[in-house]
């Protein structure tokens, strides 16, 4: 059992507005596995009233960028030595097997923290551009006071994807985790205060749904950053449209994998699989779409749902277990809903279909495939986020790109072909974020993000970073050349 008392405001542990608790349930026992302070909405004013002052008058966004990549550096000194820890704590949380948390965390921790370092170093400060009537200076400057909502799905990870671009170009940040998973944030709150950020450059305070719409409508917070389901997030971005407010959206999926005539299925297979039911299925970009040439649709299938069936559920503690529980009873009885709509629509289940046999305690559903879908059905046009694929067969390559494109949805997908080039050219031709040529992957130092219902904005990368920076034209004289404001104009990045 784990218990708090206290709330990650301005960079300080703070005692909470007001009495409330709330409870974190283990979706694998069902038995309650930490309390912390419910917060209230004068808990996030006075998070968004730190940031504010941190950002308008603190030292943060004055420091050289190499002062702040050494805090940030620090971070990862106090997290790494954690990584089982943390690991094991998301498991417990939300039900992801431990081979699923394990690698994830122990990449995410470092990798990312020098990843962004890395990145944020190389970009484009300040830029002297020549023109008509005189040069003009370009400068790119951080946005200010970011509000980042944060998923049930990714706790940990998540908050370090949108944290460290923010603070690392010299945002000021308050974080707003899942209650449901709400105690990575106080591992890594925590750690900020160990690593010496500045009071009021960071804030971690898990809240609800109506004080999370609170900080995200606060007239003090200057851009939002979400990740999280499509209707939470036409919510967020009509709040950010009524006030003018920056944002960024990182929504839902329904990504296809495109198995292509001449795919090596003995190759493929178990990476589609993996493309589809890591995480319990909890994945916004899995590949749960599985789209079959009609020339080897029962062969696609057979080995397809035989990987499925070989799937291990049970402990997610367990190293051996690749299908934990889903995160909530809630979860579950969504995902539930889908299995009877397929059945009704006329899907044939062929693997899985309902509770696990011998695990009565937990939120478990069997990994299950569909077969003889059709893409108009709701289990191949709605996102399920769980761990449920369907296959679906088609008669050529364009009939293929046709159906996968066939969706409200824009965010991943994967092309399996022994063509690489093939591969790239079909990839070209699907409205996604991103695709991945013969496997499933996210990566961090490319952008990532969706088409259509899939969001707004990129994360990872450069063009990730971009969208806590805001431009800044500065038109000088005809006869400024030589001046120091010509000087420093050249470019310049932040270690420079």
């Amino acid at each position: 059992m784990l218990e708090f008392d206290r709330l990650f405001i301005g960079g300080q542990w703070r005692a909470p507005a007001g009495p409330g608790r709330c409870e974190v349930v283990s979706p694998a026992t069902e038995q309650v596995m930490g309390r912390l302070p419910a917060a209230e909405k004068a808990d996030m004013d006075a998070a968004v009233a730190a940031a504010r002052a941190a950002f308008d008058t603190g030292p943060w966004p004055r420091m050289s960028f190499e002062e702040r990549a050494e805090i940030t550096l620090r971070l990862a000194d106090h997290l790494v030595p954690r990584a089982e820890e943390l690991a094991l704590l998301q498991t417990d949380e939300m039900g992801a097997p431990v081979r699923f948390t394990r690698p994830s965390t122990a990449h995410v921790v470092r990798g990312l923290i020098e990843r962004y370092i890395e990145t944020v170093r190389a970009v484009e400060l300040r830029e002297l551009r020549q023109g008509g009537g005189g040069p003009s200076l370009v400068i790119r400057e951080p946005v200010g006071v970011v509000a980042a909502v944060i998923p049930w799905n990714a706790p940990l990870g998540l908050i370090l994807s949108k944290m460290l671009p923010a603070t690392l170009t010299g945002c000021t940040v308050v974080v707003k985790p899942a209650p449901e998973t709400p105690l990575d944030g106080y591992a890594v709150g925590e750690a900020v205060r160990q690593a010496g950020y500045p009071d009021g450059v960071v804030s971690i305070v898990p809240a609800d749904r109506e004080v999370g719409e609170h900080l995200v409508a606060h007239p003090d917070v200057d851009m939002v950053t979400f990740t999280g389901s499509t209707a939470a997030g036409r919510r967020i971005g009509a709040i950010c449209g009524e006030q003018v407010k920056r944002v960024s959206l990182e929504l839902g999926g329904k990504s296809a994998a495109l198995v292509l005539e001449d795919a090596d299925l003995e190759r493929d297979i178990p990476k589609m699989v993996n493309g589809a039911m890591q995480n319990n299925g909890q994945i916004c970009a899995a590949i749960t779409r599985v789209l079959a040439p009609v020339s080897r649709y029962q062969e696609v299938a057979d080995r397809y749902c035989a990987a499925v069936s070989e799937l291990t559920v049970g402990d997610p503690r367990a190293d051996a277990t690749d299908i934990g529980p889903l995160v909530s009873a809630r979860q579950r009885d969504r995902v539930e809903g889908y299995l009877a709509s397929g059945r009704e629509q006329g899907a044939e289940v062929a693997v899985g279909g309902g509770r696990p046999a011998g695990l009565s305690r937990g939120w478990f559903v069997e990994p299950t495939v569909f077969v003889d879908v059709d893409n108009a059905m709701r289990i191949a046009r709605e996102e399920i986020f769980g761990p449920v694929s369907v296959i679906i067969p088609y008669a050529t390559e364009a009939d293929a790109v046709r159906i996968a494109n066939d969706s409200p949805y824009g965010l991943s997908g994967s092309v399996f072909t022994a063509d690489v080039e093939r591969g790239i050219d079909v990839a070209g031709r699907i409205r996604t974020g991103q695709v991945t040529v013969n496997d499933f992957r996210i990566s961090s130092h490319a952008p990532f993000g969706g088409f259509k219902c899939s969001g707004i904005g990129r994360e990872g990368g450069p063009e990730g970073v971009g969208a806590y920076l805001e431009y800044k034209s500065v038109n000088l004289p005809e006869d400024a050349a030589g001046t120091r404001s010509e000087r420093a104009g050249t470019v310049r990045r932040p270690g420079a």
